[in-house]
């Protein structure tokens, strides 16, 4: 087959996996994933991180095509997450004389990933500013640490302007065919969306340590961003640079609101969409209305840093909230959700408590404008209630 190419010497190796169904065991991926991996072919050849142990045979076959007979030189480890180590092990019984190219926290927690030990002559210790001169390419090494994992740097090859971000500037869904952002349709703006629910839900925690790495990464020339996920972007860099300072600095994108319920029989459901409905009369703003039993958990939670409003509609459930619901607000928690106008639909036969358990969580968080008023609805809509969510609506748009 054809390798992929982001140059003449620049080839891509990776592969898609269409055959998983969860990332991480948690993030539904039903266009699949991709595990990127490079090689620089120069007087000396450079690999750029293996992929997960689902590519392995696809991967080997990328290798060899690559290497036209030739022996790699360098094996350069970005991150150790296992989508990316899954095959230094093998990749280095197969080609022993490599060099691994690492920081030293890389290869203080290498020996919980593989069970061979690196000789002192095949490593090349990697710090902030090293250089590696591979012929007329040259790599510069940028420490990333909890961009997602504490061991992550990524690399700058300055003869040809690539930066390889490790996870950053990553998202889900297969490539096929096409490799570049440039080649696909329909870029950048969708693009946003699997990348928005990737960082989000999977770096969104580590927000400073993101603007830290994009701060090193402004003061580079950069041609192309060759990511461990996705499609390599190779132009609209504004477009991609700005939503990543949007996401790491827990800012919205645009205008809009997520309504995210639980319900038991329904009437907490009718509540939401009514409020929608009304939301939706008053303005042209963007509305979407999430059932957190259902739906994607990390769609949602992803879509609530994407627009400025969100209303948490709750039932009482033994004396607490729904698991759904519980477990939503979690995730908001731990992603650091922040910086936002939200307000609190509660609902209860008797004793209803919700609204209290949600409003107390949203407070909770940074920078949070909550509504004093909770709407309270005993177990059906009233005509009080509507009134009441039609208050609601336009308190959230002024």
């Amino acid at each position: 087959m054809a390798l992929k190419r982001i140059s003449d010497s620049i080839l891509y190796v990776g592969a898609d996996d269409r055959t998983i169904d969860l990332f991480e065991n948690q993030y539904p991926v039903s266009n699949g994933v991709t595990y990127n991996s490079y090689v620089i072919k120069d007087s000396k050849i450079a690999v750029m991180d293996t992929v997960d142990e689902r590519a392995t045979d696809q991967w080997f076959d990328n290798l060899e095509e690559a290497f036209e007979g030739k022996a790699p030189d360098y094996l350069v480890v970005s991150h150790l997450e296992p989508d990316h180590s899954g095959n230094i092990e093998r990749f280095l019984k197969k080609y022993p004389d490599t060099i691994v190219v690492a920081n030293a926290k890389t290869f203080a927690m290498l020996p919980q990933f593989i069970d061979i030990d690196v000789p002192e002559d095949k490593r090349f210790v990697a710090a902030e500013g090293t250089t590696l001169a591979l012929g007329k390419h040259v790599l510069t090494f940028v420490m990333a640490p909890m961009v997602h994992w504490p061991e992550v740097m990524v690399e700058y090859e300055s003869t040809e302007k690539v930066l390889f971000s490790a996870d950053g500037f990553g998202t889900f869904g297969a490539l096929g065919d096409r490799l570049k952002t440039s080649e696909l349709e329909n870029m950048p703006q969708s693009w946003a969306d699997e990348a928005r629910r990737y960082f989000i839900n999977i770096v969104g925690k580590y927000g400073p340590s993101v603007q830290g790495l994009l701060k090193k990464a402004s003061a580079l020339d950069i041609s192309v961003i060759a990511p461990l996920h996705g499609p390599v972007i190779d132009k609209d860099f504004d477009f991609y640079i700005d939503k990543y300072m949007r996401w790491s600095s827990y800012q919205p994108e645009e205008k809009g609101t997520v309504i995210a319920y639980s319900t038991l029989h329904g009437n907490t459901r009718k509540a939401a969409l009514k409020l929608g409905d009304d939301l939706k009369k008053l303005s042209d703003e963007p509305v979407v209305v999430y059932d957190l039993s259902r739906d994607d958990c990390a769609k949602a939670v992803a879509d609530s840093f994407r627009f400025d409003k969100l209303v948490l509609a709750g039932v009482t459930y033994d004396g607490g909230l729904m698991p759904c619901m519980e477990d939503f607000i979690y995730h908001l928690k731990m992603k650091n959700y922040q910086n936002r106008k939200a307000a609190v639909i509660e609902n209860g036969s008797w004793g209803p408590v919700a609204g209290k358990l949600m409003t107390d969580a949203l407070a909770s968080f940074k920078n949070m404008n909550v509504c004093e008023t909770k709407v309270t609805i005993k177990t059906r809509l009233n005509a009080k209630n509507e009134s009441e969510l039609s208050d609601l609506a336009k308190w959230l748009l002024n």
